[in-house]
């Protein structure tokens, strides 16, 4: 399954708002055939209610329970914006869309937390150069 493809990998100069963040990996994740653009709204929501920011610089924005019927197969949307992000007072460096069929995005969670659980890694992923750079590091998630 591989649920990471090169168009799914950007890196900004810049900052964003966590709206704009929001936007782009769900427009990726909709590019992609993963979601309807409903999921846009699901991802909000959660926001509302939680945050999904996990510290180390990460946020993994994904829609509530109830957007299952918007997500049409398992996909990352992955964005480094090396201005950062305000992730509802913290700072985010990564922002990663997560949409997961069935229960395959426990999986693509874990994945991504044990990716982002060690400084050392954190480090070099913010310090590739190229989008191409970002996708070798991190296409260990399609090995799931």
């Amino acid at each position: 399954m591989s649920v990471l493809t090169l168009d799914q990998v950007r890196i900004h100069p810049g900052s964003a708002t966590q709206e704009e963040a929001l936007q782009e990996v769900a427009d990726m994740l909709v590019a992609a055939g993963a979601v309807t653009p409903a999921y846009l709204d699901a991802m909000r929501q959660r926001e509302a209610t939680v945050s999904t920011y996990m510290g180390n610089g990460l946020a993994i924005p994904h829609g509530t329970n109830d957007a299952k019927d918007a997500i049409l197969a398992s996909a990352l949307a992955v964005v480094r914006y090396d201005g950062g992000v305000d992730w509802a007072g913290e700072r985010a460096n990564f922002v990663i869309g997560i949409a997961g069929r069935g229960d395959e995005h426990l999986e693509i969670l874990s994945q991504i937390a044990i990716l982002f659980s060690d400084e050392d890694d954190v480090a070099r992923l913010a310090g590739v150069a190229t989008a191409d750079e970002l996708f070798a590091e991190l296409s260990a998630v399609n090995e799931g």
